[in-house]
């Protein structure tokens, strides 16, 4: 494997420091945020150091965005979707999101306060802690495979954001309940998925112009960090299963864009489906990289995890010997899928793409 060209040794406390860095795709909300109960202090896991302690969460979203004064007749503008076509409030202000990038995206563009409901993730059953305080006390209204509809009709909302990818026979009821619109995929497609979601809140430019945002940070990021120059590995440990994450994975599009370069394996060349691989304990030598960044679904998955990072294969890794092997927060590199998921990546980047764990 090639070592990176600039080396920049941190100890845990700079690691931590260096991460602290304004999301530049979203400015600062005034929203009041508790974030001395959502902040992390664990350092290492398994040898691994911890990144993301010190993120802010207090100004994670962003300020309200204005409304879209084109396409709107009246009280209602016209959206195009996944499911269809359907006149959504111009601008909403009883919100049900029913995935997780949906949640990033009602963030970015500061409309948090009007959210009254979101679907959660199975394995956490929480609403993300990346996303501050407000976000984190939403009503959850089920789980992103399975919401609960009775929840979602008390909840009175007049703008549903869904996913034809996680619930495709929904639609017809949920749009019972209030207009609907729906997103064809998950992941892949997040870039999409931001704008569309953001034109049906009634502010497509303002989501064009959080994601243009990004992509100029991540050109950037990669350019001082020299990232060309690193090949990245993206492990993720769920219960009972490990994957290694590819091109196609959200993470791994946010590693192409700051222009970090993937282990061979991981490019998953010639796959019908590029967005992970699993792998059994005894492939574990396809997980090498310059540099490993480990993720946990669920505590569960974080026991399985630790306990197969202590184990003879995996310390074997060069990445490993090398302290070059960093914890990231799940909820950002895999199941955020949004732009503040996006730049809180290229956060964690910064700080440790040359750098050790002391």
């Amino acid at each position: 494997m090639r070592k990176p060209t600039l080396i920049r040794r941190l100890t845990p406390t700079a690691v931590l420091a260096a991460s602290v860095l304004v999301l530049t795709a979203c400015g600062g909300s005034g929203t009041e945020d508790a974030a001395s109960t959502i902040v992390r202090s664990t350092t290492n896991v398994a040898g691994a150091g911890v990144l993301g302690n010190a993120r802010d969460t207090e100004n994670v979203c962003g300020p309200t965005a204005p409304v879209d004064p084109a396409g709107v007749t009246g009280s209602v503008r016209k959206v195009a979707h996944a499911a269809g076509e359907s006149e959504v409030p111009a601008d909403p202000q009883r919100i049900v999101v029913l995935d997780t990038d949906k949640l990033d995206t009602v963030c970015a563009l500061g409309l948090q306060d009007r959210l009254v409901g979101a679907a959660v993730t199975g394995a956490v059953g929480a609403q993300p802690e990346y996303l501050g305080a407000t976000i984190a006390a939403v009503e959850p209204v089920g789980t992103v495979q399975e919401p609960n509809f009775e929840k979602i009709a008390a909840l009175q909302p007049d703008l549903i954001l869904g996913s034809k990818f996680r619930t495709p026979d929904d639609y017809e009821r949920l749009s019972a309940i209030a207009p609907t619109t729906f997103t064809e995929k998950v992941g892949l497609t997040w870039k999409d998925n931001l704008v569309l979601d953001g034109t049906a809140l009634g502010r497509g430019a303002s989501a064009q112009q959080v994601l243009d945002t990004y992509e100029t940070t991540a050109t950037e990021t990669g350019k001082s960090l020299n990232s060309s120059e690193t090949q990245a590995s993206v492990v993720r440990f769920m219960p009972g299963v490990i994957r290694i994450y590819g091109p196609d994975s959200f993470s791994g599009q946010v590693l192409a864009d700051a222009g970090v370069q993937r282990p061979p394996f991981q490019r998953l060349e010639g796959a019908q489906d590029r967005r992970f691989a699993e792998l059994s304990e005894e492939e574990l030598p396809k997980a090498e990289g310059d540099i490993i960044y480990v993720s946990f679904y669920g505590d569960e998955a974080r026991g399985q995890g630790v306990e197969i990072m202590n184990g003879d294969l995996w310390q074997r890794l060069g990445a490993v010997t090398d302290k070059r092997v960093f914890a990231v927060d799940d909820e950002i590199w895999m199941t955020g899928i949004g732009v503040i998921a996006a730049n809180g990546i290229l956060d964690d980047l910064e700080a440790s793409l040359n750098g050790y764990v002391n």
